[in-house]
């Protein structure tokens, strides 16, 4: 008697999430005969037809239906195996605190927590959100491991000394517009084109650096400024003002957001920095090497988010 095979769900669970014997070929790295193969031989395992093909792809059956949906929950059980055999040859272990500035939470630590969680099941990273100047305190006074802090044009001279600090991939300081602007269908605006907009500023505690209208305006006309960025993107949206954004926040922007290059050769731009203490353990080194692989990629999605190279 047929029985259903690993291979042989992860591949009835590609077809049935994408609807082609071709996509899941591609998605998994398959040959589109391979697909074919494992899919009658789940077929046979079912006693039943799973798939009804199609000109234009294929449909599951009520019998595919239920494997795929089963072989969704396996295959879940099965990958979180692989992860905690891992962990037991893998020497990194133990907890690491990560805190990073605002727009650094969105996409920056959250994909590299996501991949450390991968490479490394046995280790335990925290995220904690902050202000630079409040991060630095906490990693001095020990109560943070690893801080992702904003450094630059229109920020504060911070004090370094003593930590190990580490310069990530540059991402472009933008404008956030709401999607019918003036501005929305153009990848770079000079300067002189933003004057006169309306700018929605951010505002918070006395010493807390914000992100507000374009650092280089003489007379910016701020109209509304919110604390929580939900509210700050909520008023762009709603098309009564532009603000300010960092490129490593672009990719995740609402829909009815699109993120502007500005063409400023007065502005020296900002970086975001990883800064730990000078003796750290290799469980902090894989952190921090993980956050500058993200980063990188970021720049690439930010770069598609302001030329139209990625779906928004």
């Amino acid at each position: 008697m047929a029985e259903f095979t690993h291979t042989g769900l992860r591949v009835v669970h590609a077809v049935a999430g994408t609807g082609s014997f071709t996509a899941a070929a591609d998605l998994l790295g398959y040959t589109q005969s391979a697909i074919s193969r494992q899919v009658a031989a789940a077929e046979a395992a079912a006693g039943a037809a799973l798939f009804v093909r199609g000109a234009r792809g294929v449909t599951t059956t009520r019998a595919g239906e239920i494997v795929a949906h089963r072989a969704a929950a396996v295959l879940t059980e099965l990958d979180a195996v692989s992860r905690d055999l891992a962990g037991l040859s893998d020497r990194l272990a133990g907890r690491v605190v990560v805190g990073a500035f605002p727009t650094a939470t969105w996409a920056l630590v959250p994909r590299t927590l996501a991949a450390l969680r991968e490479d490394h099941p046995a280790l335990n990273v925290e995220l904690r959100d902050a202000s630079t100047p409040t991060l630095l305190r906490q990693l001095r006074a020990g109560r943070i491991d690893v801080a992702v802090v904003a450094l630059g044009s229109g920020l504060p001279e911070y004090d370094l000394d003593g930590l190990r600090t580490e310069r990530l991939p540059e991402n472009p300081l933008l404008v956030a517009v709401a999607a019918g602007h003036r501005l929305a269908a153009r990848e770079h605006v000079p300067v002189s084109d933003l004057s006169g907009e309306p700018w929605i500023a951010g505002s918070g505690l006395k010493g807390e650096p914000q992100f507000g209208p374009w650092p280089t305006l003489a007379d910016p006309r701020v109209m509304h400024t919110a604390r929580d960025w939900h509210t700050r993107l909520g008023l762009v949206a709603a098309g009564l003002g532009v603000t300010t954004i960092p490129g490593i926040a672009a990719p995740l922007l609402p829909r009815n957001i699109v993120p502007v290059q500005v063409e400023d050769p007065s502005w020296l731009g900002r970086v975001t920095v990883v800064a730990t203490r000078p003796e750290r353990p290799a469980s902090v080194d894989a952190v921090t090497a993980r956050l500058r692989r993200v980063a990188a990629d970021l720049r690439e999605d930010t770069a598609g988010a302001t030329d139209g190279r990625i779906t928004r």
